[in-house]
């Protein structure tokens, strides 16, 4: 645990930068970051001097003001935008603000009785680039991507204690930013309230299910599948599902509670099936869940599926919502590759007239691109889709600039 009051001071610094005229449009236009190759001049003493998450103030060649972000010496996106427009005082009121403003935006979904985890920021759609914050129940869960957030973590958990009244706010630290740190962080510390000592119980439309917000993947859950989970649940009456990547078994219990007959969960994480057990065990008091027969396997997704096809195994629904296959633009062509090898295997078990849903969330596979695989991988199988829908971002996820989305899926019949 490490106590709010034990964290760094905001930072003070102030660093004037000069851009090119393309850099000015492009922050103009909403983008949240500013490359280290479109800064012209620096205050050279500030720069020199300076530290991650130091204010950089960023103005034109006629030195008008564009915006304010978080100075990052350490990265190509030198500046990480917070806010562009009119000059404004960066300060603790203007961060309660900003964080209101974004709580506000997800006022719906905080109204619906029947769930109760959801994300509050999203980070650069929100103009918070570098940090997400998720809600599952009354606790926070904090994920730093970027160091330029230490200096500022206390005023913002401070705007959130006073916004939200969580029981406690834990702290999730990237690989990169753990490594990194000089502030006495690591990951899952709790910055607020008692450090939670189990998952964290949560309601997500009527079921009941667990986050480790400590050492489980992202913040602990899935979020942002919460639609596509719904979708799933309102097509399983009578159906026998296939959950593959299944972790911690959001889609399958959602299709258990929609009426599937039987559930067959995929995962290379045996911890993370053990979740899901429990999450079918919190929710045996609904009788379809009830009755539903619950099947896991502990394995790599292509080799099981390779295996359940050898053994004409074949079910009415397919669900396929791997991790992201592309980190880097160099590995987006093997990524859009591996789309189409799933495809075809996932076609391999599925029955004739069944019902395909698969997901990507990897942002440097563009919807067009992972579309077009996943109809390349049923082609190569002499499998025509039948469109049903195509899904995105939910409420509580936005995109606000180009480069903002991730999350894609289809859902279609053979």
């Amino acid at each position: 645990m490490k106590p709010l009051d034990a964290l760094p001071s905001p930072a003070e610094k102030r660093i004037a930068v000069r851009v090119t005229n393309d850099a000015v449009r492009q922050l103009r236009g909403g983008s949240p970051w500013l490359y280290d190759g479109s800064i012209t001049t620096t205050n050279t003493e500030a720069a020199d001097d300076s530290a991650a998450g130091d204010l950089a103030v960023v103005f034109d060649a006629n030195r008008d003001f564009v915006a304010i972000g978080l100075w990052d010496p350490d990265s190509p996106i030198r500046v990480k935008v917070i806010h562009a427009g009119s000059p404004t005082p960066i300060d603790a009121l203007w961060w309660r603000r900003h964080l209101g403003n974004a709580i506000e935006r997800r006022a719906s979904l905080a109204a619906d009785e029947s769930t109760n985890a959801f994300r509050l920021v999203h980070g650069e759609n929100d103009a918070f680039p570098g940090v997400v914050i998720d809600q599952y129940d009354r606790s926070l869960v904090i994920k730093i991507y970027s160091t330029v957030w230490f200096p500022h973590l206390r005023t913002v958990a401070e705007a959130l204690v006073e916004l939200v009244d969580p029981v406690c706010i834990v702290v999730r630290l990237s690989r990169n930013v753990a490594a990194g740190n000089t502030y006495g962080l690591t990951d899952g510390d709790t910055i607020v309230g008692e450090a939670p000592t189990r998952p964290i119980r949560f309601g997500e439309r009527g079921l009941t299910m667990e986050a480790d917000v400590v050492h489980g993947h992202k913040t602990g859950h899935f979020i942002d599948q919460r639609d596509n989970r719904a979708l799933v649940r309102a097509a399983s009456d009578g159906k026998r599902v296939l959950d593959v990547f299944a972790s911690t078994g959001g889609f399958a219990l959602s299709a258990a509670a929609g009426g599937a007959t039987g559930v067959h969960l995929v995962d290379v994480s045996e911890q993370a099936l053990r979740a899901a057990e429990r999450n079918f065990a919190q929710n045996r008091h609904i009788r379809a869940v009830h009755e539903c027969e619950v099947r896991t396997t502990t394995g790599d997704a292509f080799e099981v599926l390779r295996e359940l096809a050898k053994r004409d195994e074949l079910y009415d629904v397919v669900i396929l919502d791997p991790p992201s296959f592309a980190s880097n633009a160099a590995s987006v062509e093997r990524a859009v590759s591996a789309y189409k090898r799933l495809t075809m295997l996932g076609l391999d078990v599925l029955r004739p007239g069944g019902l395909l849903v698969q997901a990507s969330c990897s942002s440097r596979v563009s919807a067009d691109e992972f579309f077009a695989a996943v109809h390349e991988g049923a082609s190569r199988q002499h499998v025509t889709l039948h469109e049903i829908r195509r899904t995105g971002h939910a409420l509580d996820h936005p995109v606000t600039f180009e480069q903002g989305g991730y999350l894609k899926a289809l859902f279609a019949t053979t």
